[in-house]
């Protein structure tokens, strides 16, 4: 007989015990797929070995390999354990539901080196008792995720392979469409979301031909414009990562014999940059060009960034004052032009943030506005700039990057350091955030395209740009805008191809 607190579901590959804690009911730790390890390195996922009896699901699964450190500073938390059997996933519901629920799958950030699913800004406890079912996964990090070296080219019958990473996403969207029913979700009605690299994920897979029809609305949250790193740029570095383990002529065997722990540990210039590789069956083309062309997959889309999205740069070793002196070195016309777009901007520090700020982040917004609207369909565009009262006279430059998370989470109050301090302001504020990403889940396309809140937020249409500022001035607030940088996108979409980039 089951026990109330430990909620049990049946799927096909075996049945499963959860727990229930004040009306949520969570499942931990579920392998989406089998381990990919040994053979199963460098490999498309493949299907969960099924299992007898009842399995617990009260802990998360491993997180795969990285560095623990820069996860706990920069990532998000502690990761905790680490393996290279870490494909699982996480569900939260409610335990009392009657009809089906809208599913929200969220895709981790951290440059695709850095994260887990289980770390605790992304708990799903608040979504879950505003009436959804929130599933967070982990899928291969850095060299185990994306990677390509001729001694793996062709092992792939159905083609060239070396996002593996964004192949373990798709088949957890696959596990969520063919199981998530069995936890009150409606596979019909499936939010992805992510977060930077995360973000980067979503878009990603609306650009992929393996992605159709597993998901039904995407948010991008802080993605960026960085091109997607090529087939053939992507072998010679693995080439030479083969060398520095002195592999000058490796074979496949070889190569998975390696240490799963010593690629996490690579530095510059053989650690993986934070974007996919476009040239194989998952990313045939790249990502902003199918957005160039609105080629992407059909859907509702809601898209925003921070108002300072900059704060992340160091971690990239970019000093944004510098950017501003090599351009007035290189070109004065460009810099006389930039100042143009940014009155009252003197400092060359603050000019270099937000440039980057926005060439990097905000004109990806824009980017996929457009694209929505050449395809007639509704988008949601958004700019944060919130910041707690009690960090307000700490960050002058506004909400930087990931800021937003916990917001949307309703994490505030939980997520250290910021619990510590966070004021009834700011709880309110985030639940109303919150609100506004559970509104998109649930609406209904033959709606009118206006989300409801404390600003009735309606979507950019064809013809229409209007975007909800999320906080004003780094205060509580919402405010409809119209045009927003609009001189600065324009711009910004003409050369970001050309000027971002981390090459030196």
């Amino acid at each position: 007989m089951e026990n109330p607190r430990f909620p049990i579901v049946t799927l096909s590959q075996g049945q499963l015990a959860g727990t229930l804690d004040n009306g949520i009911a969570v499942w931990r730790g579920i392998p989406y797929a089998q381990p990919p390890t040994g053979e199963g390195r460098w490999r498309a996922p493949r299907p969960a070995t099924p299992w007898e009896g009842v399995k617990m699901a009260d802990k998360f699964g491993p997180s795969p390999w990285q560095d623990a450190q820069t996860c706990c500073e920069v990532g998000g938390g502690d990761p905790g354990v680490f393996s290279e059997d870490c494909l699982y996933l996480n569900v939260w519901a409610p335990a009392a539901r009657s009809t089906p629920l809208p599913v929200m799958v969220w895709l981790h950030g951290g440059g695709f080196t850095l994260g887990a699913g289980s770390l605790p800004p992304y708990n799903g406890d608040a979504l879950a008792a505003r009436g959804v079912v929130l599933v967070t996964l982990n899928y291969r990090l850095g060299h185990l995720g994306f990677f390509a070296h001729p001694a793996l080219t062709g092992e792939d019958p159905l083609g060239q392979t070396c996002n593996f990473g964004l192949l373990d996403q798709i088949a957890a969207l696959a596990w969520v469409r063919d199981n998530i029913a069995h936890f009150g979700g409606d596979p019909g009605n499936v939010t992805l979301f992510g977060e930077s690299a995360g973000a980067r994920s979503v878009l990603s897979l609306l650009a992929s031909p393996l992605a159709g029809g597993l998901f039904h609305k995407a948010i991008i949250q802080s993605a960026y414009t960085l091109s997607d790193v090529s087939l053939d740029k992507a072998l010679t570095q693995g080439v030479a990562v083969a060398q520095h383990f002195g592999l000058r002529n490796a074979t496949a065997d070889r190569l998975r014999a390696l240490p799963a722990q010593a690629f996490s540990q690579l530095a510059s210039p053989l650690n993986i940059g934070p974007a996919p590789v476009c040239g194989d069956r998952v990313l045939p083309v790249p990502m902003l060009d199918v957005f160039f062309a609105a080629r992407h997959h059909r859907m509702p889309v809601m898209v925003g960034s921070n108002s300072d999205e900059a704060s992340v740069m160091a971690v990239f070793n970019v000093n944004a004052e510098k950017e501003i002196q090599r351009i007035r070195r290189e070109d004065r016309f460009g810099l006389g032009l930039i100042r143009l777009l940014y009155p009252g901007v003197r400092r060359d520090e603050e000019l270099g943030r937000q440039v980057c700020r926005d060439m990097v982040f905000t004109t990806m917004g824009y980017v996929v506005m457009q694209a929505q609207q050449r395809l007639g369909l509704p988008c949601w565009r958004y700019w944060f700039d919130y910041v707690c009262e009690s960090e307000y006279s700490t960050c002058p430059s506004g909400a930087g990057h990931g800021d937003e998370v916990v917001y949307a989470f309703d994490n505030l109050h939980r997520t250290p350091p910021a619990s510590a301090c966070v004021s009834a302001q700011d709880i309110a504020f985030a639940g109303q955030v919150a609100d506004y990403w559970v509104a998109f889940a649930r609406h209904d396309m033959a709606a009118p395209p206006v989300l409801p809140g404390p600003v009735a937020w309606p979507a950019s249409v064809r013809g229409v740009d209007r975007l909800l500022r999320i906080g004003l001035n780094r205060r509580a607030g919402f405010r409809i805008e119209k045009h927003f940088m609009r001189a600065r996108m324009a711009l910004f979409k003409r050369v970001m191809k050309r000027h971002v980039s981390l090459d030196k």
